[in-house]
């Protein structure tokens, strides 16, 4: 019994680990230099892990990573606020090795301020 337990044990630790490096994690975002712009939504993508939108503005566009779908429920942001063609602000850090993607601090949509940490 005692050794099924740590067979079972082990294979549930090594099956919790190798999800990790799927993760990008925040250490990747630049915290230091912070983006703050109004723009238009190309496209978006309400889903988990993240939501995920593409904002142009000034004819560059950048990926635009949000919080999680319950997260920004929880915070009242709907899939219809960002949808494309919608004008937004957002606030947040650019990562440090992939051009043009940015993690999002706070979102500003018809002048009303969504915090998504």
């Amino acid at each position: 019994m005692t050794l099924l337990k740590n067979i079972f044990t082990l294979l549930l630790f090594l099956l919790c680990v190798s999800f990790t490096p799927f993760h990008h994690g925040w250490a990747n975002y630049d915290q230091t230099k912070t983006l703050d712009y109004t723009g238009t939504i190309q496209s978006s993508v309400y889903e988990n892990p993240h939501s995920v939108i593409k904002v142009t503005q000034d004819k560059k566009t950048w990926t635009v990573i949000l919080a999680p779908v319950t997260r920004m429920s929880a915070r009242g942001v709907t899939a219809e606020m960002i949808k494309k063609g919608s004008s937004l602000r957002v606030v947040g850090y650019p990562h440090k090795e992939i051009k043009d993607e940015m993690r999002a601090e706070r979102i500003f949509i018809n002048g009303t301020k969504y915090e998504l940490r």
